[in-house]
């Protein structure tokens, strides 16, 4: 399913990955921090796709309400879990939306 974000400017945290071999909790983990961002002041929603390549996309109202998340006690649990355990590589970028045009079909 597509967010569905309000009229610009907002931001988008862009993490991309390969993952290791092996669940190891992983499945459990991502779920609960989808759950607790949901939950974050400042949080407008997120997109997520997985084929080797991991793509995580969730959208913010502020950059304050991103390095909330970043800090968040759990979410630095997970951070510290993914060096050791469940990726071999990643990317995090930070982006401004400044323009977001969007389609559905009928």
């Amino acid at each position: 399913m597509l967010a569905d974000t309000p009229k610009p400017p907002y931001y988008a945290v862009i993490f991309t990955s390969l993952r290791t071999e092996g669940d190891n909790g992983y499945g459990d983990m991502a779920a609960h921090m989808v759950e607790l961002a949901q939950q974050q002041p400042g949080f407008l929603g997120y997109e997520s796709a997985r084929s080797g390549l991991g793509i995580t996309v969730s959208y913010w109202e502020s950059e304050e309400a991103i390095r909330n998340w970043q800090t968040n006690a759990e979410h630095r649990i997970a951070q510290q879990r993914g060096y050791k355990e469940w990726y071999s590589s990643f990317r995090l970028r930070v982006a401004k939306v400044e323009r977001d045009a969007s389609f559905q079909r009928p």
